[in-house]
C-alpha cells in the first residue's frame, strides 16, 4: 500500500484534506504552530509540496533566504514549491498610475505594507518576477514558472484588485538527484 504525500501549506488557515497547516499564529486547523523560517521539525527529502500563499514578505530581508533554504530542504527530489506574494512590480505600477484615486492608492499601500491587522501582519520585504526568480534559483530550485493561479486555496493568491490579481504566483521544483 502507498503512502500517502505529504503537502505542507506554510501560513495556511483553511483546512484541506491531504494538506498539513504550519502557521505561526494557533487557530483551530492549525496542525503545526512554527515560524516559516524554521522547518527544522521536518526531515531532509521528507515533503511531496509546499505552497505559501503571501507569508514570506512578512519574514525580514535576512529571514528569506535561509527559509527559502529550508523549503528546499524538505522538499523530495522532484517535490514542488507553490509560493506566492504580493507582486511589488504590479502594485508600485498601479500607485504609479494617473488614474488611480486616493482609495486606491491607499489599497494598494496596504497590499505592499500590510495591513497591520497584528502583530505578524506586516510586511518586511517585497518580490518582483525577477528578484523571486533570482532567490529561488539562488537556493537550487529549477523549473521556475509564474503561473495565473494555483486552482487550490481561496486565498489572497486569487485575490483581484482594480482589474488586477495582484499576486506572483510562482511554481518551482527541487532538482531530482542525479543517479550515483
Amino acid at each position: 500500500m502507498g503512502r500517502e504525500p505529504v503537502k505542507l501549506h506554510l501560513g495556511g488557515k483553511e483546512r484541506r484534506e491531504g494538506w498539513t497547516i504550519v502557521n505561526i499564529q494557533p487557530g483551530p486547523d492549525v496542525d503545526v504552530v512554527a515560524d516559516i523560517a524554521d522547518l527544522s521539525r521536518f526531515a531532509d527529502d521528507s515533503v511531496d509540496e509546499v505552497y505559501a500563499s503571501h507569508v514570506f514578505e512578512h519574514l525580514s530581508m535576512g529571514r528569506v533566504g535561509p527559509a527559502l533554504l529550508g523549503v528546499h530542504r524538505i522538499l523530495k527530489p522532484g517535490g514542488i514549491f507553490r509560493i506566492a506574494v504580493p507582486d511589488l512590480e504590479l502594485l508600485a505600477s498601479m500607485i504609479l498610475d494617473e488614474h488611480i484615486s486616493t482609495y486606491g492608492v491607499w489599497e494598494v499601500s496596504r497590499r505592499i505594507f500590510g495591513g497591520d491587522r497584528d502583530e505578524h501582519d506586516r510586511h518586511c520585504c517585497g518580490f518582483t518576477p525577477d528578484t523571486m526568480t533570482a532567490a529561488l534559483e539562488q537556493c537550487g530550485f529549477t523549473n521556475i514558472r509564474r503561473v495565473d493561479s494555483f486552482g487550490l486555496f481561496l486565498d489572497a493568491s486569487e485575490v483581484k484588485f482594480l482589474g488586477h490579481r495582484i499576486s506572483l504566483n510562482m511554481e518551482a521544483t527541487k532538482p531530482c538527484k542525479p543517479n550515483a
